[in-house]
């Protein structure tokens, strides 16, 4: 009850007496008689709050202990894991019909009730999340909604998740049509039928605070549903208030990192050593893109909300330096069948070798004409390789480079399956995914290891540090070790069956669904996970 009206009241000599009895404590006829005086004689301006006030302070309660002992009887009589799931939703559909109505509106949404119906819906949750948090966390199950795609890492997650008995769908929220190539597959995808306008994907935000218990993003500027819903919501309630509603309600937020921009400033990344990668990146100069306050700025959003962050590659600066900051090469999955060494390759993909002795070398640079200024140079390395490609081809090596540009990704494995040698950066200090994808087919990857993150991720799974096959190179050391590569067959047949077993044992869907089986259950178990301090890594 506001402190507004209280003082009001007080002013009034006539309910004094009401306030007395009200702080001793009201009997339930006493609280249904003032909330009948207090319709009919207080100010209009004040009613709807005052209403609302002691509906919260002395029905809402009630409502809430009683649905949270239902929820504990029905789900002490369900047998097994597959009735503990079916109970969780039926109980979540019937919670968000009883909120609804608590509310004053039907108990399903229909297009009809719109917008407006929605707002009001939220608002309600918004207002009275602290004695509504209790419901939702005592209908928390494994209930998992990936928001948002990671190329299709996430896709190929929830597909084994689903082996492990959770509840594991995915939403594309993305709408630009130029990236889908990059994406295997979706539960649910903004723009398609049934989601095609705003109040639809507004109703599915809603809906999915009631079905699911985790919710995992990825990307940079990644945690939310879409631009369109993350501007309404700051419009409405204010920056970041979806996620924050997440929060307040008990949901369980998991974010996965992906890049240099990711909670690291400019200018913290571009002191890594032995050569500024920033020097040579066409987004230096561009804020919009990347600058330490945009860097820094997300940073510090990100790690307000999530619970656990999955990283690879121990860029520890930063907002990345956090104890809820964790390596796990899990995350960064593959179907281990999708791309398998002995894939059969479709005709129109086969390559035409220059030679019978030709090695086909693979070097890719996704969104290159984005990513590459007018000299040719990016952060993947292609200025460098090009011309030493050149020159050994000059010395008559039976070479062969193929780009490959705006393939779907599904496919672009059929080019990857018959290279011989992959290229990748030499500066950056870490691989991304076209390396993971060479590694699950089998072949040798060149790429700068940068050894203090290598040491970084030693301290935390020393495994995968110890076993890792990648070949590193420097821009000074790379024509030696591809000289050394395209003249030993044998090597390089050894390093790809190395660059499998590694793969599949730590970047396989298989491998990615045993960890976050674990991770989730332990996250909706109370646990933290908070990683172990480590000794600080500076560039």
């Amino acid at each position: 009850m506001s402190g507004k009206f209280i003082r009001w009241i007080w002013r009034r000599s006539g309910f004094r007496r009401l306030m007395q009895l009200l702080n001793a404590s009201l009997k339930a006829e006493l609280r249904a008689e003032l909330k009948v005086e207090l319709k009919a004689e207080l100010k209009a301006e004040l009613r709807e709050e005052v209403i609302d006030d002691l509906h919260r302070h002395f029905e809402l309660p009630a409502i809430v202990g009683t649905f949270i002992n239902r929820i504990s009887a029905e789900l002490a009589l369900a047998s097994g894991p597959e009735q503990v799931a079916k109970s969780l939703d039926s109980l979540s559909d019937e919670w968000r019909m009883t909120v609804r109505e608590l509310v004053g509106l039907r108990s399903e949404w229909s297009e009809e009730g719109g917008q407006q119906d929605l707002l009001a819906e939220m608002a309600f949750l918004r207002k009275n999340q602290r004695l509504l948090a209790p419901v939702f966390q005592a209908l928390s199950g494994k209930r998992v909604l990936y928001a948002g795609q990671a190329y299709y890492n996430a896709w190929y997650l929830s597909r084994m998740l689903r082996q492990f008995g959770w509840k594991a769908d995915l939403l594309n929220w993305d709408v630009n049509p130029d990236a889908q190539i990059y994406y295997h597959g979706e539960d649910f995808r903004f723009g398609a039928a049934g989601l095609s306008s705003f109040d639809t994907r507004l109703e599915f935000y809603l809906s999915s605070l009631y079905r699911y218990d985790v919710f995992h993003f990825s990307n940079a500027h990644g945690i939310s549903f879409g631009g369109e819903l993350q501007e309404f919501m700051r419009q409405k309630f204010g920056m970041h208030s979806e996620i924050q509603l997440l929060k307040a309600l008990g949901k369980k937020i998991v974010y996965s990192n992906n890049g240099c921009q990711d909670g690291v400033s400019q200018t913290a990344f571009s002191r890594w050593s032995p050569e500024s990668v920033c020097a040579i990146c066409i987004w230096k100069d561009r804020p919009l893109v990347c600058s330490d306050e945009k860097n820094l700025s997300w940073g510090k959003f990100r790690n307000s909300v999530a619970d656990f962050q999955c990283l690879l590659g121990g860029n520890r600066v930063d907002y990345n330096d956090d104890a809820r900051v964790h390596e796990v090469p899990e995350f960064y999955c593959l179907d281990s069948e999708v791309w398998h060494p002995d894939i059969e390759i479709p005709a129109a993909y086969r390559i035409s070798r220059v030679a019978s002795d030709a090695l086909v070398l693979y070097h890719a640079v996704g969104n290159k004409m984005d990513r590459t200024s007018k000299a040719g140079v990016n952060i993947k390395s292609s200025h460098i390789y090009m011309p030493l490609i050149e020159k050994l081809k000059s010395e008559g090596m039976p070479l062969q480079m193929i780009e490959p540009l705006g393939i779907p990704n599904k496919d672009v494995r059929f080019l990857q399956a018959q290279a011989d040698i992959f290229l990748e950066m030499l500066t950056f200090g870490w691989f991304g995914a076209n390396a993971r994808e060479a590694m699950m087919l089998g072949k040798p990857v060149v790429c700068y290891i940068r050894p203090a993150w290598l040491d970084s991720v030693r301290e935390e799974i020393p495994e995968y540090a110890d076993e890792l096959p990648v070949v590193s190179a420097t821009p000074a050391t790379v024509e030696a070790v591809l000289r050394g590569l395209i003249a030993d067959p044998e090597r390089r047949r050894v390093i790809g069956e190395r660059s499998r077993a590694f793969a599949v044992k730590w970047h396989s869907a298989e491998a990615a669904g045993r960890r976050f089986d674990t991770i989730y259950s332990k996250l909706l178990a109370g646990d933290a996970l908070l990683r172990e301090p480590l000794p600080g890594v500076t560039p």
